[in-house]
């Protein structure tokens, strides 16, 4: 990631951190005023956000340094340990408000559960508004400097929006004489958070793992190699995914009658054409090997 795109990650963070803390703080306040257990678990979501975008922040500043002694490949893979950590908050948030509603349900005493507020109704609009447009407002951020850190983020802000959703629900359905749909609500949220917890995990722990590109960047990548001039074939071709970053190893047939100084140039060319039409791929590297015509 550039340092522009450093930038532009900084920005759209401080961004959400100011929007998170003015919802989270009406959504609390709505909740206790209110006196609804879905808002008041929807607050705290948002404040997990708040964490979150932090974390999400450290991981892409980390990422962003050059290789030095001890990382002579880079530092992209912080933002995947980063994007990890983001996926444990969101779970153990996730777990804490599904087992506050399911302790409600589970007690039957439905009888002394106070009726939320039309506070709480217009909390979870708010939320539900200012959510989903902040996660389309990351998430196009995100997709344009290729951060998985800050894609995490995006989709913990439409986490929180469908969570707000669920609010509303249970919010609606106590006020019109079923207060245990608010503690219901909270479960479902709970479902909701550890869904995209699972989802932004998967994700980071492909990008550590040495996971090869998909088919279709492979078969591109096979297509370039093969337009090359003298490239007589492809005896192997490797990809892995480090961080947002590609690394590629591929073996071409070449005619075994050039000089090692043209067998040397036509890796050269691949190596190029590789890196050049391929923006994500950090290093390609090219070994030769002579075939008889």
């Amino acid at each position: 990631m550039s340092k522009t795109n450093e930038q532009i990650a900084m920005r759209v963070g401080r961004n959400s951190i100011l929007i998170n803390i003015g919802l989270a703080a009406f959504k609390l306040f709505a909740g206790i005023f209110a006196q609804s257990a879905a808002m008041i678990s929807d607050g705290v979501h948002s404040i997990t956000d708040l964490v979150g975008t932090v974390i999400a922040l450290i991981g892409i500043k980390l990422a962003n340094k050059k290789p030095d002694k001890e990382h002579p490949y880079g530092h992209e893979r912080f933002e995947s340990v980063a994007t990890l950590a983001l996926a444990a908050l969101i779970s153990v948030v996730g777990v804490g408000i599904g087992w506050s509603g399911i302790q409600t349900i589970l007690s039957g005493d439905f009888d002394d559960l106070a009726i939320p507020g039309i506070l709480a109704l217009i909390a979870a609009v708010a939320s539900i508004v200012i959510k989903e447009s902040l996660f389309w407002y990351v998430r196009a951020r995100a997709k344009k400097i290729d951060s998985s850190a800050l894609m995490a983020d995006a989709w913990h802000s439409r986490a929180d929006g469908l969570s707000s959703i669920g609010s509303f629900i249970g919010i609606l359905g106590a006020r019109m004489g079923f207060p245990i749909l608010d503690s219901v609500a909270a479960v479902v949220i709970c479902i909701f958070i550890l869904k995209t917890a699972i989802t932004i995990a998967l994700d980071a722990i492909g990008k550590m793992t040495d996971r090869a590109c998909d088919d279709e960047t492979v078969e591109e990548m096979r297509n370039v190699i093969l337009v090359q001039e003298s490239v007589d074939g492809i005896d192997s071709l490797k990809t892995r995914v480090f961080g947002n970053r590609i690394y590629v190893d591929v073996e071409i047939a070449i005619n075994s009658s050039l000089s090692f100084s043209a067998a040397h140039n036509i890796s050269h060319i691949v190596h190029d054409a590789i890196e050049t039409q391929f923006p994500k791929v950090k290093h390609c590297k090219v070994h030769a090997n002579p075939v008889d015509e």
